[in-house]
């Protein structure tokens, strides 16, 4: 059987040498932080000397939108690993204990928490009396709320029943909300806005949400021979994911900030700023992946994958952080 674990290397001197790629790892993330920095610091840093003014509450909702985004990502990637490892064959039957209920749970309060903000006409309420619940029913926005909170309910009732796997479709409406929810009725074209964001948010959900649950489930086969056809199957399949969410990340971006003005606002504007800070994670975060893919097909041991593939879901965490701060900054343009 394959170990987990390679053996440690050690020097000449007798000291045992840091593992391979290691502090390379180290110095990429290290380098993705610092250009991440003033975006992830929060919006007022973003805004600084763009002449934009801050929206009340806008840390409080960048901050919920990361904890909704999250507990996406969690449940549709644990979905899309169990899918793939029961096409393995001689898979052993042990899963990692799912984070699915406590997803939905998280992901429960944080639609609430954003529906009771458009329910003070997208304002933070300063006490109970200010929500107006019924108000929701009247707007596209109140609607879209309730149905994420809706969603997100019934996905953590369908986690705990004996059939997990039908929370994809209460997953499924709350990704569809959301792309209707980021694209307004007033912008030019929202029909393909909202179909982008479909796309972005699911292969967002599934490349990171997959890979923490893949190396979750490499721990738990810890010595079987399984885990490396796994971690090499999720490569395959998910190696289409960071092509699809560049392109419609990019798609989006471009219907916001024309290619004459991209220069521009990528520096001066707050939205802009934070966009060039997930491009560098994405970018970072692509390269961590297809290190990890070279190493799985030509090393010695595959499962030394696992380092770059651990530096990974670092970088896609922040990836979904700065996405919940993207969020609730204000666009440049508007169609």
């Amino acid at each position: 059987m394959t170990p987990i674990r390679p053996k440690s290397r050690t020097t000449g001197t007798g000291r045992h040498a840091t593992p391979s790629g290691t502090g390379r790892t180290a110095a990429v993330l290290a380098l993705v932080a610092l250009a991440a920095l003033i975006p992830v610091l929060g919006p007022s840093p973003a805004l600084r000397g763009t002449g934009e003014a801050e929206a009340p509450g806008t840390g409080g909702i960048a901050l919920l939108r990361t904890v909704l985004f999250a507990a996406l990502c969690v449940p549709l990637g644990e979905l899309f690993v169990n899918r793939l490892a029961r096409s393995l064959p001689g898979a052993p039957p042990d899963r990692p204990r799912s984070w699915s209920p406590y997803a939905a749970g998280a992901g429960f309060v944080a639609a609430l928490g954003l529906a009771s903000v458009v329910a003070t006409g997208n304002l933070v309420p300063d006490g109970a009396a200010d929500i107006d619940v019924g108000g929701l029913y009247a707007s596209r926005d109140g609607k879209l709320a309730l149905l994420e909170v809706n969603g997100f309910l019934a996905a953590g009732l369908c986690a705990a029943s004996r059939r997990p796997g039908s929370q994809v479709w209460p997953l499924a409406a709350v990704v569809v909300a959301e792309a209707l929810r980021a694209n307004p009725t007033t912008e030019y074209s929202p029909l393909i806005g909202s179909g982008l964001t479909l796309v972005h948010l699911t292969c967002a959900s599934l490349w990171a949400g997959g890979l923490l649950y893949a190396l979750r489930t490499l721990r738990r086969w810890r010595g079987a021979e399984a885990g490396p056809a796994l971690l090499g199957l999720y490569a395959r399949v998910a190696a289409v994911l960071p092509a699809a969410l560049t392109a419609t990340g990019v798609g989006s971006s471009l219907r916001r900030m024309p290619p004459g003005t991209i220069v521009d606002q990528l520096t001066d504007t707050a939205y802009g700023r934070v966009l060039l800070a997930k491009v560098l994670l994405v970018a970072a975060a692509a390269v961590l992946a297809l290190w990890a893919r070279i190493r799985l097909s030509r090393a010695a041991d595959p499962l030394t994958a696992c380092s770059p593939a651990r530096a990974e879901v670092v970088a896609l965490g922040a990836v979904v952080a700065v996405s919940g701060l993207l969020t609730a900054l204000p666009v440049p343009i508007r169609w």
